[in-house]
């Protein structure tokens, strides 16, 4: 697991909520009406007429894309969330969750688990480093 796919978690998650609100709303809105033109020959030559209602291919569409974006968000935030679980050492684990699953500022970790910040900071440098030699 790099530090990025750490640091990108929160704003995943954003994501992840936004994409399920508007999936939860969508064509509440005008935003999936369309029209088109169609011909009209009852009169024996074509007239063109408005026709207005729903996009349904592009509702569907719409919806596909929402649905696949949440599927692979969810699977990457599940990702994060597993690795920081599986860290063994109790402290790392604390630091990692409050920091990068919690949003927490490095100050605050380092209030809540009684260290400096600078010692914070140089504990997730060292486990990431350690674990990139993995």
């Amino acid at each position: 697991m790099t530090r990025e796919q750490l640091e990108e978690y929160r704003s995943k998650k954003d994501e992840l909520a936004e994409l399920t609100y508007k999936l939860q709303h969508l064509g509440e809105n005008d935003e999936m009406v369309g029209n088109s033109v169609i011909n009209d020959y009852r009169s024996g030559y074509p007239v063109p007429q408005s026709v207005v209602g729903v996009d349904w291919e592009k509702y569907d569409k719409t919806k596909d894309r929402y649905t696949s974006r949440i599927s692979k968000l969810r699977q990457e935030c599940d990702e994060v969330e597993k690795y920081v679980e599986e860290i063994e050492e109790s402290l790392i684990r604390r630091i990692f969750r409050m920091y990068y699953i919690d949003g927490i500022s490095q100050r605050d970790v380092a209030s809540a688990v009684h260290l400096s910040q600078a010692a914070v900071s140089k504990k997730i440098s060292d486990f990431l480093k350690m674990e990139y030699k993995k």
